[in-house]
């Protein structure tokens, strides 16, 4: 995981952070990012060392969207072929927790991108915005499906049809973001909440996610059966037992992955 171009991995314990690193293109989202980001997250997820995995750019920028070099003279027929927005897919696959640590804007592909994540922890400079109908488009990688859900449609309404940007702590208020906190601490907090998760016990973690997920996007009688059959799956597992004997026994507990 060296011989990235365009972005930076480096373990922290138990966490795999992933840094984008355009950063004369204020992290614009091109082919190559996009595609050595997902080999960089899968590799993580891969690896039996890391937990939970965390995203970030730089103060100036989370990334402030797409490349529209690589798009402005695409034919309809070249950007389906190409496929650019099929990456976010694989995201959706990644079954340990990804945390975004968002500073400055945070914009197009680039919010789609911290919203396809778990959570997101804010700088206070963090700007959140969808603004393709300013170049006669729109959100195309999840914006108009993940941010409805997030902060309602009235708002989602206002800002993918008329580019209003959220700040970090209206960002907050609307339930987009988890937290917020100043810019020198945002990849800290980050890699503390990643390590807090990761710490917890791994499939309890990935049937956790993977229920949630599973409320986000479907109906609530079929998300109550998958998180009850998830559950009862649980008690099949070496970790429930060592989680509950320990409550027990008034220790912490020692958790196998199994």
């Amino acid at each position: 995981m060296n011989n990235f171009q365009t972005v930076l991995c480096e373990k922290h314990d138990s966490v795999g952070i992933v840094k984008l690193n355009r950063p004369n293109a204020l992290n614009a989202l091109n082919m190559t990012l996009l595609h050595e980001l997902m080999d960089a997250l899968e590799a993580f997820d891969a690896d039996p060392e890391i937990g939970a995995m965390v995203i970030t750019g730089n103060e100036r920028a989370f990334a402030a969207g797409a490349d529209i070099r690589e798009m402005a003279e695409a034919s309809a027929i070249e950007m389906f072929q190409r496929d650019m927005v099929g990456q976010f897919d694989r995201l959706r696959h990644i079954r340990k927790p990804l945390i975004a640590a968002v500073s400055g804007w945070c914009l197009g592909g680039g919010c789609e991108l911290a919203m396809s994540c778990d959570m997101i922890i804010a700088s206070e400079t963090a700007r959140f915005g969808q603004p393709e109908i300013t170049l006669g488009v729109i959100p195309g990688a999840g914006g108009t499906q993940r941010l409805t859900r997030a902060v309602g449609k009235a708002l989602a309404m206002e800002m993918i049809l008329n580019n209003r940007t959220l700040t970090a702590q209206e960002a907050l208020q609307h339930g987009l973001v988890n937290h917020v906190v100043p810019t020198q601490e945002v990849l800290p907090a980050a890699i503390k909440l990643a390590s807090e998760i990761a710490a917890r016990s791994p499939l309890a973690v990935l049937l956790a996610k993977e229920a949630i997920n599973f409320a986000d996007e479907s109906f609530l009688s079929n998300g109550l059966l998958h998180e009850r059959r998830s559950f009862y799956f649980l008690f099949a597992t070496e970790d429930q037992k060592e989680g509950m004997r320990a409550f027990l026994e008034k220790r912490t507990p020692h958790w196998q992955g199994k």
